[in-house]
């Protein structure tokens, strides 16, 4: 719901911004103009810029063999996002790399990372050379941290003179020495910082993730048009990053594979940016007062979004004419998006269930309000936030590890004893005996979580694209209709038709049928009503209805 209201609030700015400026356009700068780097230094001093040669040439050459690897490889993937309510597929192909058990949410779609070679992980990749592409890009990881430290404080952005973190800087002088003979850290181990700015500089620094972009343009029907200055196509519309933790560095290595294309642009004179070449461009959020900058994008440079700049400006991806690979480096806001904090849920909900040592028979510990509240809470968010997110993106992560599966078995052997706990919680409050005032308190809360997690069934089973032979068979079993009854269905109750009609429609989705066959979503956990292993049916709208009968009758 809070989404939601932000994406209304998003389109509600964008729609007043575009009838102020009517049919004009705001002003932009590039390098060429003359007042650019005033308007850079006054107005977007948080963003800092590196060309190539600043980078060692030997990280320079791992890092784009590793993208070459990836791509060839067929590990970047276009993503199936949902904005206000429907899905669409990315132009840019994408992976994540990072931590282990770490993952990555924008756009209402969760990622999971292809875990960088880590100590204490046993991490079995597709072939040698992605290992080595995962490997390259921990290095760049490292090096973009170091960068990001020196230019916090140089902007005086910390109280802090130097700084030491012997992890990154001990696998930095493992790789190369040449690293540390730009000064970036203090090579002296004592320190002269305070622990909470020590803590503040390596929480907004130390990145856990990256983003991974490729595209190429040509191969693109239509790239949208940049709506406010003019400046062209578009790879990447305007936009804040999400889901990081707060005022943290975001770091964005770019190589665009340039060619002839792009030489002869820049041959020509042309007013504005030049086309052919790669740009990032920023703005003030919502403002039409301040010309927005345009900066051109060549192959290794690198730019850094310091402190709160990622809140208070936009940034957008203008498309050139050749391909184009990008790794973004995030501080990833992981409170509530890794193994172990799920993990850690699901122990804390399996607290309430107790196994009768001879019987083997099941039962809850309590029935108290919050601890049914806190369960059930925790079962939406193992089955959608993690189990239904993973399995939507189909076997994609195949391509590079085999790593997701068993911590994935894990999670959905947790959530299967979750649905043996609300079937109990169900026979429970079925029972006289309870003490009224609680029974109706119990009774209100558990319905309000089981009809959220019927709407949300319900919207990932029309997200998700069952393929021609078993499309009917799925959507008429989760209906509680049995198999081959089409044509009593056809001449039965309007209401039952019309519902099956719904949602034959909405499961045809374009964008999900664009997607490679081993990128297809699956709709899992998913299980029909003969299903003797399932306590509850898939579809809970019979359950639901008598739970709103038993509310009303002890009303």
């Amino acid at each position: 719901m809070k989404r939601r209201a932000g994406e209304r609030e998003k389109e509600l700015k964008k729609k007043k911004l575009l009838e102020e400026l009517g049919g004009n356009r705001l002003p932009y700068m590039t390098p060429a103009d003359a007042d650019f780097h005033q308007l850079w230094k006054t107005k977007y001093s948080k963003l800092i810029f590196r060309k190539s040669d600043t980078i060692p040439e030997e990280l320079h050459q791992m890092v784009q063999e590793g993208f070459l690897t990836l791509r060839k490889h067929d590990c970047f993937f276009q993503d199936l996002v949902r904005i206000k309510g429907k899905d669409f597929v990315t132009p840019v192909s994408r992976i994540l790399i990072g931590n282990p058990g770490c993952t990555y949410k924008y756009l209402n779609t969760r990622l999971f990372t292809v875990p960088w070679p880590t100590e204490g992980y046993d991490i079995k990749y597709c072939s040698p050379q992605v290992h080595d592409a995962c490997k390259a890009l921990i290095r760049l990881n490292d090096y973009l941290h170091i960068e990001a430290v020196k230019a916090l404080q140089g902007q005086n952005l910390f109280e802090t003179k130097e700084i030491k973190d012997s992890t990154v800087i001990d696998r930095e002088q493992n790789f190369a020495t040449s690293f540390m003979d730009k000064g970036s850290v203090s090579k002296d181990q004592s320190s002269c910082v305070s622990e909470d700015d020590y803590i503040s500089l390596k929480n907004r620094t130390s990145y856990n993730l990256t983003l991974l972009n490729y595209m190429d343009p040509l191969q693109m029907l239509y790239l949208k048009q940049e709506p406010y200055f003019g400046m062209g196509n578009m790879a990447v519309s305007w936009h804040h990053d999400e889901n990081l933790v707060e005022r943290s560095t975001v770091a964005v290595y770019s190589y665009s594979c340039e060619g002839s294309a792009v030489e002869e642009s820049n041959e020509q004179k042309l007013k504005g940016r030049d086309p052919a070449v790669w740009h990032v461009g920023l703005k003030v959020a919502w403002d039409i007062e301040t010309p927005g900058l345009a900066i051109p994008l060549h192959q290794g440079d690198f730019y850094l979004m310091l402190d709160d700049l990622n809140m208070t400006h936009q940034h957008c991806v203008l498309a050139g004419f050749s391909p184009r690979f990008s790794s973004t480096h995030r501080v990833a806001d992981c409170s509530r998006g890794t193994l172990e904090y799920i993990f850690g849920q699901c122990e804390l909900a399996l607290q309430n269930l107790q196994t009768d040592s001879e019987s083997m028979a099941s039962s809850l510990k309590s029935l108290e309000t919050a601890v049914v509240k806190q369960v059930e809470e925790i079962h939406n968010e193992v089955e959608f936030e993690w189990l239904r997110q993973f399995w939507f993106q189909g076997k994609r992560y195949l391509k590079c590890t085999d790593w997701w599966l068993k911590p994935m078995a894990k999670l959905e052997e947790f959530w299967r004893k979750m649905e043996v706990m609300t079937s109990l919680v169900l026979s429970e409050v079925g029972k006289q005996e309870q003490i009224e005032e609680q029974r109706n308190e119990t009774l209100s809360c558990f319905l309000m979580v089981l009809t959220e997690r019927q709407k949300l069934r319900q919207e990932w089973i029309a997200r998700v694209t069952f393929n021609s032979s078993n499309k009917i068979w799925v959507l008429f079993r989760a209906l509680n209709l049995a198999s081959g009854n089409l044509s009593r269905c056809l001449s039965g109750p309007p209401g039952v038709c019309q519902r099956v009609g719904k949602l034959l429609h909405r499961c045809q989705s374009e964008a999900a049928e664009s997607l490679p066959e081993d990128q297809k979503p699956e709709c899992h956990p998913f299980w029909t009503d003969d299903d003797c292993n399932m306590p509850l049916p898939y579809d809970l709208e019979e359950v639901i209805a008598n739970l709103q009968n038993l509310v009303q009758s002890v009303e």
